[in-house]
């Protein structure tokens, strides 16, 4: 039986904010987690991506804070820096009514010294990477002496790439008295070693039925010779038709190929790798989730953290050599009731892979034939030609910016576009990113940097 988020017993500000974002009925996680730990128990929690557990624990997070004590109180570890992006802006997000919140990001792409300078004024909440948080602590600039909470935020993918040994830094460097919160799609032996290593009589949540079930995900596979991959990939991207689609390869060259042939056509795509500056992977998911761009091609590492409320379509280009990866690849479509799909391309080497991850899911992928490609060149999906256009604006929520701010200079008498016109906005520190129609977007362009907002102006551009 689901329950109402307003029979938990957290703030009237908490509930407020979760009522005016849609939010009614607990997901089975957080039904069981977070009165576990309201109560203040340790906790590992399992269930599938995209079942809501980064509410289940930044509510119980921002339920415990003392805001007039400007100290570190909770810590979040996060595999990846745009994971840890993410969860920071959940926590923003559920957190707004918080007067004087401060959250920090500590994690990669950013100099060390700046987000020193950050800590030395004070947060109450800070998130970030299992590497650079051990460098703060090092360094001695993190201050973990008053922090009550830990959360290791999909703990088994932080393991799988290598972080055990910093994660077993930070937490020995915390408080024993702390409270100690994992979650995790999988439950491996090392969750295990780690758990009884460093919590305290946890209590254990597993959530195999969100909802209706799990994500209902029909996962098919595609035998290809290694040759004709690229060939297949347009067959799939052509044959199932699709709004957005994230598509995975195992190595940054391939990656880069493929987003290349993609972007010879008429296609909407764009890469995602371990060697992108920090600016261009936050422009390239910032239109991922706006929908300005429809196809990303991505590395795991890279990858991480990509959450979208919608997603239609996930293609395994390369097979991942664990089949916890693939786990974790297409548990992100399929979510909230929608039935997603998953594509595999699979060459005869790649064999051995596709039977581990049978082996290990417990089901079968179902294969289907490509249609035998003709002396003529199948027609380019050019379908996935992007309806929006992403704006970047020199302002964010250091300067006060709300998306309605932004909302209503577009839609106001001076931008004079229609609410229909203008798509997600994304509010960071210093800057907003803005979708609106292609069909007008130049016009919203001029009409930000004619105008004001709030008083202010601000440099408004097209980000391609």
């Amino acid at each position: 039986m689901s329950l109402a988020f307003d029979s938990l017993p957290l703030s009237a500000a908490l509930l407020t904010v979760v009522k005016e974002l849609g939010f009614e009925q607990l997901t089975p996680i957080q039904a069981q987690s977070i009165p576990l730990l309201l109560e203040g128990k340790d906790l590992v929690g399992q269930s599938q991506t995209g079942s809501g557990k980064t509410a289940a624990f930044a509510l119980p997070l921002l339920q415990a804070l003392d805001l007039s004590r400007r100290e570190l109180q909770g810590l979040v570890l996060c595999p990846t820096r745009e994971l840890s992006a993410q969860v920071a802006r959940e926590l923003r997000k559920l957190g707004r009514n918080l007067s004087g919140l401060s959250v920090l990001v500590l994690a990669g792409g950013q100099e060390v010294r700046e987000q020193a300078r950050a800590l030395e004024k004070g947060a109450h909440l800070a998130v970030g990477t299992p590497g650079r948080l051990v460098d703060h602590l090092q360094r001695r600039n993190l201050k973990v002496h008053s922090v009550a909470r830990v959360v290791l935020d999909e703990a088994d993918r932080m393991l799988d790439m290598g972080f055990g040994e910093d994660v077993g830094k930070v937490l020995k460097a915390l408080p024993r008295t702390r409270q100690t919160i994992f979650f995790s799609a999988t439950y491996p032996a090392t969750i295990r070693e780690l758990s009884t290593k460093h919590q305290r009589d946890p209590e254990r949540v597993t959530v195999v039925d969100e909802g209706d079930g799990p994500p209902r995900t029909k996962e098919l596979v595609v035998h290809v010779g290694p040759e004709q991959k690229l060939e297949a990939l347009r067959w799939v991207l052509q044959h199932y038709p699709h709004d957005s689609a994230l598509i995975f390869a195992n190595l940054k060259l391939t990656v880069a190929e493929v987003a290349r042939v993609l972007g010879s056509t008429r296609m909407s795509v764009a890469s995602l790798h371990g060697d992108l500056e920090q600016y261009d992977r936050d422009r390239v998911m910032a239109k991922f989730r706006n929908g300005s761009t429809r196809v990303l091609v991505a590395t795991d590492v890279a990858a991480r953290g990509i959450d979208l409320e919608k997603l239609d379509l996930v293609v395994n280009y390369d097979l991942p050599t664990q089949p916890e990866i693939y786990v974790h690849r297409i548990g992100r479509t399929g979510r909230a009731g929608q039935v997603g799909l998953a594509v595999s391309l699979c060459t005869r080497p790649e064999q051995p892979r596709l039977e581990a991850i049978e082996l290990y899911t417990g089901s079968a992928l179902i294969p289907v034939e490509r249609v035998t490609p003709s002396a003529k060149p199948a027609a380019e999906p050019t379908a996935l030609a992007a309806k929006m256009d992403t704006l970047r604006l020199s302002g964010g929520r250091k300067d006060k910016l709300r998306p309605g701010d932004i909302l209503g200079a577009l839609t106001g008498e001076a931008g004079g576009l229609q609410g229909g016109d203008i798509g997600k906005i994304e509010i960071h520190d210093h800057f907003a990113y803005v979708a609106v129609a292609s069909a007008v977007s130049q016009r919203a362009v001029q009409s930000l940097n004619a105008g004001r907002i709030k008083g202010k102006r601000f440099k408004a551009e097209l980000v391609k």
